[in-house]
């Protein structure tokens, strides 16, 4: 962490915070490294696919008292230390997802994160998502891009322009499956991934393929990167959605709601549909939100 004087609430400083953010993130990465199996045991909220493990609350308890004693009139939102009700406010606020990919994380599979932001006046200003075991940084500040490993500008494509985004028809989609696997929710969701894929013969977009790998914040930063054209997503969480926000807007990308006609989105919304950079800039994004949208079978509800 950095020695640097404790911050003024009312004067953020955006670098600082980027480098403590940074600081923490590769702590926190150490942490779940080295977790013990019994660290990795798994707990469930909900149901059997929300789960949370002892490295879950490490983590964050580790975040919290680093940030609350350099930033102390910040406020803090927190997965593990979440009360219900709670929702993001105009101050000045350090958002924090221990570990994004839990289940990826007690299964071994490579593809979990943490994932910190800062945010002020509810918008997104400082992101950082940290993926220990593919050793990816991914970091950004409002109005100077967006870099992973801190030198490689993103999309990747940089300085190049990324290509054009035609019609779902050429679209590799992220989506994920959530933890609520029954009800209206449940039935926008599959019946909206069966359009996506289906053949054009019974109504269906049949993208290229749609791909599910287990963390919301790392598939930001797959669309930020351009590995992914699109995530369309329901009943995440601003812990898990806001540094990867910032980090796709510095990119190019655009977020909107995941229901059709809201073109503007709340970062607790809870409801995300997220599209890269591309040739054709806003336009060309809009046309293809607007396509997507037609395939969105009903429409998510979700309380905040």
């Amino acid at each position: 962490m950095s020695t640097a004087p404790t911050a003024n609430a009312s004067e953020p400083n955006l670098r600082q915070i980027h480098d403590d953010l940074v600081a923490i993130a590769r702590r926190a990465g150490e942490m779940m490294l080295v977790a013990t199996p019994a660290a990795r045991a798994s707990g469930s909220k909900k149901n059997s696919a929300d789960l949370v493990t002892e490295t879950d609350r490490a983590v964050e308890a580790m975040v919290l008292d680093t940030l609350k004693e350099k930033y102390p009139d910040y406020d803090f939102l927190g997965e593990e230390t979440y009360v219900p009700g709670k929702r993001l406010t105009d101050a000045p606020t350090f958002i924090c997802d221990p570990v994004d990919g839990t289940v990826n994380f007690v299964h071994g599979f490579p593809n979990f994160c943490v994932s910190l932001a800062f945010t002020n006046n509810r918008k997104p200003l400082v992101g950082v998502i940290f993926n220990p075991s593919q050793n990816a940084l991914y970091t950004a500040i409002h109005g100077q891009g967006s870099f992973l490993n801190l030198t490689t500008r993103l999309p990747l494509t940089y300085p190049g322009t990324p290509p054009p985004l035609s019609t779902l028809s050429n679209a590799l989609c992220a989506v994920e499956w959530g933890s609520d696997r029954s009800g209206p929710n449940w039935d926008c969701k599959y019946k909206t991934f069966r359009a996506l894929a289906g053949a054009p013969s019974e109504g269906g977009k049949m993208v290229h393929s749609l791909r599910s790998m287990g963390s919301a914040a790392l598939n930001f930063c797959a669309v930020a990167k351009g590995d992914v054209d699109l995530y369309w997503e329901g009943g995440c969480w601003a812990w898990d959605v806001a540094a990867g926000w910032v980090i796709l807007e510095e990119a190019g990308g655009l977020v909107v709601d995941a229901n059709p006609g809201g073109w503007e989105m709340e970062v607790d919304g809870r409801r995300y549909f997220a599209l890269r950079g591309c040739e054709g800039g806003l336009p060309q994004q809009k046309a293809l939100v607007e396509e997507f949208w037609s395939a969105v079978h009903g429409k998510y509800d979700y309380e905040p």
